[in-house]
């Protein structure tokens, strides 16, 4: 069975590289919708693949790091970089340039460790993270699978290279969430929420 969950945020980026003009050398937002799937061949003790309501824990909050933020690429020039920083008091800085597809990766790999450092307590059995889809606008969207996910190919992403800015981490409910994260601690699930 497969469920899913939207999430929603507005970010600015540039996408260094890309065909269109507009793109690769203006500033620009999108209001991104970001679409997690889960799967399983079994329900828990609730008859449910897995609680919506445990996405609105943690899985929130990094999906939404993203919000009223700039993501920047941190191949892009060290002045733009400095200058990105130095007027958002929200920034994202990734290994790979921010486009609708890279941000699929990113949230998808995010999201894999998190599920994997999480101990579940409902009797939630071989629950899978299918695939992430971020809708850059209402027409188009990228899709990640676990195979792109980990695809070098399409450029490397270690969870260890994203830089966060303090005004990022200040809004996690849990204020070490990055850092547990990144240093393999395990989430426990609470039984009732």
């Amino acid at each position: 069975m497969l469920i899913r969950k939207l999430f929603k945020f507005e970010n600015a980026h540039i996408v260094r590289g890309c065909t269109s003009v507009k793109c690769r050398s203006s500033v620009h937002g999108h209001s991104y919708k970001v679409e997690v799937k889960f799967s399983s061949n079994y329900l828990d003790n609730g008859q449910m693949v897995y609680d919506f309501g445990l996405m609105k824990q943690h899985l929130k909050d990094l999906v939404e790091m993203f919000d009223h933020a700039v993501t920047i690429w941190s191949g892009d020039t060290k002045e733009y970089k400095t200058d990105m920083k130095k007027h958002s008091e929200r920034w994202v800085e990734l290994p790979v340039s921010p486009s609708a597809e890279q941000f699929s990766r990113v949230v998808f790999l995010m999201i894999e460790r998190l599920m994997e450092l999480t101990n579940t307590v409902n009797g939630e059995k071989e629950v899978r993270l299918h695939s992430v889809r971020v809708h850059e606008t209402d027409t188009g969207y990228a899709e990640c699978f676990k195979e792109d996910a980990h695809n070098v190919m399409m450029g490397k992403i270690l969870l260890e290279e994203i830089a966060l800015s303090d005004a990022v981490k200040e809004d996690f409910k849990d204020k070490e969430l990055w850092e547990k994260l990144l240093k393999g601690e395990r989430f426990t699930n609470p039984e009732a929420i």
